[in-house]
């Protein structure tokens, strides 16, 4: 299949080019998740690793480590480094949002048990900041330990913001920069920086990855109203039973009349879900274009995304990047 074929996803097409370093990278996984004591840690860790992943998140810092001309090794480390980081957040995710699917498969969690689900996490967590410092960069290890952080962080001011409906999307952004946002904006920061690119070129490596991480989120919560089982990985609605405040639903509340607001306040404050209250919520969410306005605004961070780029040199991997930030936001155009 050639690189110049179209019909070829702009995915894929990133994963050709970057076929050898990405072989690198999952031998290196392979290696590093690894425990002689522990059998445990692979079985799971490989569970969620080997599941068809699109393993976009390493493909970023491959990416932005070769456009800013990096000829040495280390770029592969970091990429190993953001996959286990990502894992080991995914494996934490399930257990907190009790999930039963993932990629369309049994989460860990559901198969094992959350003692183990977490424990492979922490183990995960740890295995990337020893990734990490073999680069023997500081300023890298900085940027990928506060994104560790900053992920965190996300991730425990959406539990503190869930159910409750006085949450803004101001809010909402500051969630998705967090749990999402933040490992693609030091996923291609990183790669960047590695290269000892000029400043410019390594804080627009951060924007683009920045923009790319909101767009993805974004569309992800819209395909959880619209999107196909099969699509998505998990069950259409699930964001709902799970009383999530996810844009379109944020939306949708601050547009709600006061018969309105009582029903978000039942299903999503209160949890007393029935029969068709789903339904209804799509409904409210039709009715006030909260749907679209969210595919709007996914589409806008794609444009951020690409609008960055222009900073970097004028290779083909670069037009690859902007190829992508279109891919990411495509099942909503």
């Amino acid at each position: 299949m050639s690189l110049d074929d179209k019909t070829v996803k702009p995915h894929d097409r990133l994963a050709q080019a970057l076929s050898s370093d990405m072989e690198a990278v999952n031998q290196l996984i392979r290696t590093r998740m690894a425990s002689k004591h522990a059998p445990r840690i692979p079985e799971v860790t490989a569970h969620l690793v080997e599941a068809g992943g699109k393993r976009l998140r390493p493909m970023l810092t491959l990416a932005a480590a070769r456009i800013c001309g990096y000829d040495g090794p280390y770029h592969v480390h970091l990429a190993a480094t953001v996959e286990f980081i990502h894992t080991a957040t995914l494996l934490h995710d399930d257990v907190v949002d009790e999930s039963a699917q993932r990629r369309g498969r049994p989460t860990a969690n559901l198969l094992w048990d959350n003692k183990s689900s977490v424990l492979v996490g922490d183990y995960l967590f740890a295995r990337s900041f020893q990734l990490m410092t073999e680069a023997d960069n500081m300023e890298v290890l900085a940027i990928l330990s506060n994104a560790s952080a900053v992920i965190a962080e996300g991730e425990v001011l959406q539990l503190t913001a869930a159910q409750d409906l006085a949450t803004t999307e101001e809010i909402y952004l500051q969630v998705i920069r967090g749990k999402t946002a933040a490992l693609f904006s030091a996923a291609t920061q990183v790669g960047g920086v590695l290269a000892a690119a000029p400043a410019a070129q390594t804080q627009a490596l951060f924007e683009y990855g920045d923009a790319l991480g909101i767009a993805f989120q974004m569309v992800d919560d819209l395909l959880d109203y619209s999107g196909a089982t099969d699509t998505i990985g998990k069950n259409t609605g699930d964001d709902f039973r799970e009383r999530k405040l996810t844009l379109p639903v944020i939306k949708a509340v601050a547009l709600a009349n006061a018969e309105e607001r009582g029903f978000w306040t039942r299903t999503i404050e209160k949890g007393q879900q029935e029969d068709g209250d789903l339904d209804q919520a799509m409904a409210l969410m039709t009715r006030h274009g909260t749907l679209e306005a969210t595919r709007i605004e996914a589409l806008h961070w794609a444009d951020v995304a690409r609008n960055a780029l222009t900073a970097l040199p004028d290779v083909p991997l670069r037009h690859m990047l902007d190829e992508l930030a279109d891919y990411v936001v495509a099942r909503v155009r």
